[in-house]
């Protein structure tokens, strides 16, 4: 029966791995776009803090008495988009996880199915193209739980963010980037170095 486990085990892994490689793709892409935005909203903020600052009953423009009032709309109204735009992105992020985390839990779940019949000599045989069934189970693991912190954390601070609240939007894209995990992203595409034979295979 160990045999028979093995082929499915490692058909289900070579499915998860295809899935990470292809989310990480997507992952990367959807943060990239969410840069600019966050400097957007910074900005946003800024104007709307030296608009504040300036009286413009003292300058030029007091012969227009809904500037003020315009202008406080329009940069609310703009953050507003932006802060829309961004939680669209979440979304986006949110599939990613949600797939890495069922391919993840998908093969998890077959693997305790097949464990009573799974000898320990089965599961940690490696080869110099395959890797063993326990490494890329842990793999998986671990790169589920990268996106699920990620995904986590960024929500919270979008949470966090008002268009009221100058000082947090201000901030926001310094502790946005402040998220970023180069290493466990590089740790991610190291496995998918090390189970590249493997996927190649059937």
């Amino acid at each position: 029966m160990s045999k028979l486990a093995i082929p499915s085990l490692h058909q289900a892994l070579r499915k998860s791995f295809t899935n990470l490689e292809s989310n990480q793709k997507v992952w990367k892409s959807v943060l990239a776009e969410c840069s600019p935005l966050m400097v957007s909203l910074g900005n946003l903020a800024e104007q709307s803090r030296a608009l504040s600052n300036v009286q413009i009953s003292n300058t030029p423009l007091r012969d227009f008495p809904d500037l003020e009032d315009r202008l406080r709309f329009k940069l609310s109204h703009a953050t507003d988009v932006v802060l829309g735009k961004l939680n669209e992105k979440m979304s986006s992020l949110q599939s990613v996880k949600d797939s890495i985390s069922n391919q993840a839990s998908g093969v998890l779940q077959l693997y305790e199915q097949n464990a009573d019949s799974l000898d320990m000599a089965a599961v940690t045989e490696r080869s110099a193209t395959t890797p063993s069934v326990v490494d890329m189970l842990e793999w998986l693991q671990d790169a589920e739980r990268h996106y699920r912190q990620q995904l986590l954390r960024r929500k919270y601070l979008l949470q966090m963010l008002r268009a009221d609240d100058l000082s947090s939007l201000e901030s926001a894209p310094h502790r946005w980037k402040s998220l970023d995990s180069p290493d466990a992203e590089d740790r991610i595409t190291d496995t998918l170095c090390k189970v590249s034979f493997f996927m190649e295979s059937q």
